[in-house]
């Protein structure tokens, strides 16, 4: 499957649930893991080597490609008792591969299911050999996603973490210029911190939802989902600016699941009563993560951009 992009950001102090789905697994390109390097100590174009483009924390001189699985799945493995350190409530992997092969003894992998980490095995590559099995899950079309609740999926509590790394690409894919986001959901997840973020006034590009099942729009910037298993973007046809968006969090936008239609006259339904309490409203407005926002955009080549790392240095 795609990468997930929850692996943006976590929430300190707080147990994380498996990463990825049993059954399913992951490659991150980029390199992870001890040896750690501070900023300053490496070069500019070592770190962009690395997909880094602008200062965001240590720099990883571990291996590229490592393999997520979710530790669920992982079978003929040990525990390295010597490196398996942590913070409170598990182990971080913070001494680098922390398991090993029960046939050979070698380290294979690292396991995390500490706070404020993503429950999640990642593999180093070399330790992986690829192996005749039975077919691959076939990928799954749009139509079956919306009509099967897939998209509806565990990790909606963490809806911060994709709202940050879709506002990276969306604050990219304005070039600068205002944006005005459509009333409703849309305003509701991105109007904020698109205020805060990026100038007002005339000539303001329109933010809008497209995609499948919801349709087009007339926005010159539409927020479209990303293929969770193959981590393609929909595309619009009518020439407005795509802006990738996690897939649950795209259907919950598109597709308010919690939003009843009531009738506009006349009372309720016979047999119909009111909640009682009224259902809980957050007690302060929503917020995308910073941490993902500035995670993502330190990735991207346009942070280079003045007006670009002039944003990313304030969003702390």
């Amino acid at each position: 499957m795609a990468l997930p992009i929850h692996l943006a950001d976590t929430h300190w102090e707080r147990l994380h649930p498996p990463l990825l789905e049993s059954g399913t697994y992951a490659v991150d390109p980029a390199p992870y893991g001890p040896p750690w390097r501070q900023w300053d100590r490496v070069g500019v174009g070592e770190a962009e080597d690395r997909g880094l483009f602008a200062p965001f924390g240590a720099v990883s001189d571990g291996p590229a490609g490592t393999v997520l699985l979710a530790p669920g799945d992982m079978r003929g493995t040990r525990l390295i008792l010597e490196r398996a350190d942590g913070y409170c409530m598990g182990i971080d992997g913070r001494a680098g591969p922390n398991l090993a092969c029960s046939g050979c003894d070698l380290p294979v992998g690292t396991r995390m299911d500490d706070c404020g980490c993503w429950q999640v095995v990642r593999l180093v590559p070399q330790a992986v050999v690829r192996l005749p099995g039975p077919p691959e899950r076939p990928v799954t079309g749009w139509g079956e996603l919306l009509a099967t609740g897939a998209l509806w999926h565990r990790l909606g509590e963490y809806r911060d973490i994709p709202a940050g790394v879709a506002l990276a690409h969306l604050v990219v894919a304005s070039g600068g210029a205002p944006v005005e986001a459509a009333p409703g959901p849309v305003a509701e997840l991105l109007g904020r911190a698109l205020g805060a973020l990026l100038p007002s006034g005339e000539g303001a590009k329109r933010l809008d939802l497209a995609g499948p099942g919801y349709g087009e729009s007339a926005g010159d910037l539409v927020l479209v989902p990303v293929h969770p298993q193959t981590g393609a973007v929909w595309q619009p046809c009518t020439g407005a600016v795509p802006v990738p968006v996690d897939a649950a969090l795209w259907a919950e936008l598109a597709f308010p699941p919690h939003r009843t239609r009531l009738p506009t006259v006349g009372g309720l339904p016979a047999g119909v009563e009111r909640d009682d309490p009224l259902p809980p409203y957050p007690r302060l407005p929503f917020q995308p993560s910073t941490g993902a926002f500035r995670y993502t955009l330190a990735r991207m080549p346009a942070v280079r951009e003045p007006w670009l790392r002039a944003i990313y240095g304030r969003a702390r």
